[in-house]
């Protein structure tokens, strides 16, 4: 019987967390605008429910990533996630549903007999990397904004809509984008950071 791999979340006072997570078997789900604010809605709620800031971020079509700074000493970064991504799949369930989408029996796993699971994400924890380091935290962001352009979805990062990185570039966020906030300005500036602009 096959053992699933637990991810172990370690967490020190003044880390920040680079969390990754995937659509099931890499399905580009999220290309669509309504599904993706409806995303970033829960996302926020979680956010302010689970006392986290976010750093910075982008929606991928198959893929999540996260910059994250918890605001609390024992932060539950997997309850967080949760928190939205558990709805969000349920939302977007509700609407295969209705709509009789073929997508509904794609993302249909037989568990065991007798019981099907309906699979958003990809099983497991994801990914999580802790940053403490100002210059690892700036290239965190760098990377997490160059995404759609090494994907070749789009020229430059800050014409990608469901990402953070025109925030970085003019503090603009559009409404259905979830709140940033500029990475942990203590740790900034004693390290001297630059606002990396994509």
């Amino acid at each position: 019987m096959a053992h699933r791999k637990k991810l172990k979340r370690v967490h020190e006072p003044g880390h920040f967390h680079e969390l990754t997570f995937s659509c099931y078997r890499r399905i580009p789900l999220l290309t669509n605008d309504v599904w993706c604010s409806e995303l970033a809605r829960l996302l926020d709620l979680a956010l302010a429910e689970s006392n986290f800031e976010l750093n910075a971020f982008v929606f991928m079509p198959d893929h999540v990533h996260l910059l994250v700074y918890p605001t609390e000493k024992d932060p539950q970064i997997g309850r967080f996630l949760a928190r939205f991504k558990q709805p969000f799949s349920k939302y977007v369930k509700s609407i295969l549903v209705e709509h009789k989408s073929p997508l509904l029996e794609k993302l249909s796993v037989r568990e065991r007999p007798g019981k099907i699971c309906f699979r958003l994400w990809q099983e497991g924890g994801g990914y999580d990397r802790n940053l403490f380091e100002p210059s690892t935290i700036e290239a965190s962001i760098s990377y997490i904004h160059m995404n759609p352009v090494k994907k070749g979805l789009c020229k430059f990062a800050v014409d990608w809509k469901w990402s953070s990185a025109r925030w970085y570039l003019d503090h603009q966020l559009k409404n259905d984008l979830p709140k940033i906030s500029f990475p942990s300005a203590e740790l900034f500036h004693k390290g001297g950071v630059q606002i990396p602009h994509s």
